[in-house]
């Protein structure tokens, strides 16, 4: 007596239930002797119902429950780039400064203009920071080429890197701003302004929807995945061949918990501590998008506790979530090349 040869498509493996019943009763079938014909219907009945039924059960995903989860962020978007769903959001239309988040687009139009990377800029006195007064470690008449300004402006939040490499765009730094605007209206951020290459600017503005759109845009550009997520880089700055040593301003990268794909962080008064962040949580990519954060830490204990309640569902209490962000707080590593030591230090951002 011939059998049917009964379908395997649609079929999952592993700890599926509907699925494992299938298959047992297909091993019965097998293994049974000599069966009736009613008896085979029934059983071919059973199976093809059981399969049927099986990938809707082996595909179901829970979605966490947005009300679980508590940010101290006061703006804050949780999105699956893959699906255009938003798990969570907080204020995600407020426009507000973004502060070094800017860097990004700075990056995408650096990129989208072909220059030369290997071209040395020097670093001038258009910029220094008028504006905030902030500390860089890239003195006056200083040269790299445009490719380590573009690494240390997007993993370390250099911004007088930023800054020449806004400078040294063809038509300079107005030029330069005119494109970032460009950028940001083909990308549909209909909500945002640029002002200058570095977030100094507190007219530098954006909602975390759109910031969203600029994440998964910027995701695009290898070079800029691979630098934002550099933990740490040392540059031999020219003419003199000092030596310098940067840090990563996100510690979340420095993390073996975190698949980190790409990440900016900010900070100015006016925007509070920001980060943005394409990660990988449970074997899916996600946008975080966390703005105007309050105090050292919020940001990433924010991070953390969104992390934690897409992978269980359930939210981690704010204390500990600050105590693993503060544990991601690691000593400056100290470099030495060409028998130069220097520490490397983390920058304001």
């Amino acid at each position: 007596m011939s059998r049917t040869r009964l379908p395997r498509a649609g079929w999952h493996q592993g700890h599926d239930l509907t699925g494992g019943l299938a298959r047992r009763a297909i091993q019965w079938y097998k293994a049974a002797p000599v069966l009736t014909p009613h008896m085979m219907n029934v059983i071919r009945l059973i199976v093809f119902a059981l399969v049927l039924a099986a990938p809707s059960v082996a595909g179901a995903v829970e979605t966490p429950d947005p009300a679980k989860l508590k940010l101290g962020s006061a703006n804050a978007l949780v999105y699956e780039p893959g699906t255009g769903r938003a798990l969570y959001q907080k204020g995600a239309d407020d426009v507000t400064p973004i502060a070094s988040v800017t860097k990004l687009m700075t990056a995408m139009v650096v990129l989208d203009a072909n220059l030369p990377l290997d071209e040395p800029l020097a670093v001038d006195i258009g910029d220094f920071d008028m504006l905030k007064g902030s500390s860089s470690r890239l003195s006056m008449g200083v040269e790299l080429p445009r490719r380590e300004m573009l690494r240390l402006a997007l993993m370390a939040s250099e911004n007088r890197a930023a800054s020449a490499l806004a400078r040294h765009f063809p038509g300079g730094s107005d030029a330069f701003v005119a494109a970032m605007n460009r950028k940001a209206a083909s990308l549909g951020m209909t909500r945002s302004h640029f002002d200058d290459s570095t977030g100094l600017s507190p007219s530098n503005v954006s909602t975390a929807r759109d910031l969203a759109k600029m994440v998964e845009a910027a995701a695009g550009y290898p070079l800029i995945r691979e630098f934002s997520v550099t933990p740490s880089y040392v540059v031999e700055v020219q003419p003199t061949g000092r030596v310098l040593g940067f840090n990563n301003s996100n510690r979340l990268v420095q993390s073996s918990e975190w698949d980190i794909q790409l990440q900016k962080t900010g900070y100015i008064r006016e925007a509070g501590r920001c980060l943005v962040m394409l990660v990988q949580i449970a074997s899916k990519p996600v946008v975080i998008v966390l703005l105007d954060s309050v105090g050292k830490y919020t940001r990433l204990g924010d991070a953390t506790r969104v992390k934690h309640w897409i992978e269980t569902g359930k939210p981690l209490p704010a204390a500990k979530a600050a105590f693993a962000a503060a544990g991601k707080a690691r000593k400056p590593a100290t470099v030495k090349s060409r028998a130069v030591s220097t520490s490397i230090r983390r920058p304001r951002t």
